[in-house]
C-alpha cells in the first residue's frame, strides 16, 4: 500500500509521530504545500496514484 501525506504547514513533533504510525511498513511521500515550489499539478497526480492520502491541517 501507497500513503500520501499532504502537509498545510510544517509538522512538529505530534504530528511527526502520527504520521510515522500510519504509514509503518508502507511507500510513503509527503507532500509540503507549504513550500513554495509546491507543484499543484504534481500533486494531482500523485493523489491519484496513491492507495491512500492523508491530509494534516
Amino acid at each position: 500500500m501507497k500513503t500520501l501525506h499532504i502537509l498545510k504547514t510544517e509538522p512538529d513533533n505530534n504530528t511527526k509521530v502520527l504520521m510515522d504510525s500510519i504509514s509503518q511498513g508502507q511507500e510513503t511521500t509527503v507532500f509540503k504545500l507549504y513550500d513554495e515550489d509546491a507543484d499543484y499539478e504534481k500533486l494531482i497526480d500523485l493523489i491519484f496514484e496513491y492507495d491512500k492520502t492523508v491530509s494534516w491541517w
